[in-house]
């Protein structure tokens, strides 16, 4: 009789770690969200969503009110700084801005649904994934497993 012993301490080990690595992403998730916070900035510098789409420029009377027509950006920044993640469990991350008037400039709104407003404000998204994004998270999420068979 012919016995063969396989030795698969190393496989089952790979195996733990993948596991591991897989079922707890908040590492992974919180390298996702400062990726996303830094392409979320950028798009205040280059105006567009992240779909790669222009945002509308500034009304006449916005550029004469701010003095300059940088959409989304006013004299401190706010908006830009308080863009920020929170992974919220093992496998779920949001990035988002706690700043009360942040869904008017991602979503828009017009002075009939919101009489406050001084006038319409066109739709101007800032968050959301590209396609640059989605390569790089999915690189980070390769490099997190791949660590985890290291």
């Amino acid at each position: 009789m012919i016995e063969i012993h396989i030795d698969d301490r190393d496989v089952l080990t790979a195996l733990q770690d993948l596991q591991r690595a897989a079922g707890d992403l908040r590492p992974a998730l919180a390298e996702i969200g400062e990726t996303l916070i830094e392409s979320t900035k950028q798009r205040f510098s280059s105006k567009t969503g992240p779909d790669g789409q222009a945002w509308p420029a500034n009304s006449p009377v916005t550029i004469e009110r701010k003095g300059r027509d940088q959409p989304l950006i006013g004299e401190t920044g706010s908006l830009m700084d308080a863009i920020h993640y929170n992974v919220i469990s093992h496998d779920t991350l949001a990035v988002g801005s706690p700043m009360a008037y942040a869904a008017m400039q991602q979503f828009g709104g017009t002075k009939a649904e919101f009489p406050h407003l001084w006038g319409d404000i066109p739709a101007r998204p800032f968050l959301g994934v590209s396609d640059n994004d989605q390569a790089e998270m999915l690189d980070i999420l390769r490099e997190h497993l791949e660590a985890a068979l290291r």
